[in-house]
């Protein structure tokens, strides 16, 4: 995830031991970042999929039937993949 072009003004300070330290600037080298370039990519996405997990769906009384029925219904039948697992593999 690259962060935007706009002027970032705010700081963050992080306190860290020297291992820590050693461990990140390899990994930031590994992806030609600076540290603190990587610690902010590595820390928005760490924070978009933490948020969206938190996601809320809202659903209508009708549309949660119509959801439950399709959960319930039998799965449409699939020729080629019944086809293809009962068709004997170059390993057997």
């Amino acid at each position: 995830m690259s962060t935007p072009a706009r002027r970032r003004k705010d700081r963050l300070e992080v306190r860290l031991t020297a291992e820590s330290k050693a461990l990140l600037a390899m990994a930031a080298a590994a992806e030609n970042k600076s540290i603190s370039a990587y610690l902010l990519d590595a820390g928005l996405a760490a924070a978009a999929a933490a948020l969206a997990d938190l996601a809320k769906v809202t659903i209508s009384s009708d549309g949660y039937s119509a959801f439950l029925r399709a959960l319930d219904a039998p799965p449409a039948p699939k020729p080629r993949l019944d086809r293809l697992l009962n068709t004997p593999s170059v390993l057997d």
